[in-house]
């Protein structure tokens, strides 16, 4: 038996469900990206402060300009 249903869906909501789609997965996939670069990210070397500066960066702090 033949059925006499018409397609009620149209083409363009179907290519907006695509597109919809697709931006989803996109999205997922930066997010899984930027976790993954987090995880892989070594820790954060400590911050000098001016007591710890190496003898070298002292010397040219302190010399004056010509």
């Amino acid at each position: 038996m033949a059925s006499n249903a018409k397609k009620k869906t149209t083409f363009a909501k179907l290519n907006r469900e695509n597109a919809l789609r697709e931006r989803r997965l996109r999205k997922e996939a930066r997010r899984d990206a930027r976790k993954q670069a987090a995880a892989e990210a070594p820790a954060p070397a400590p911050e000098l402060s001016g007591d710890e500066l190496a003898p070298d960066a002292e010397a040219q702090a302190t010399q004056p300009d010509e």
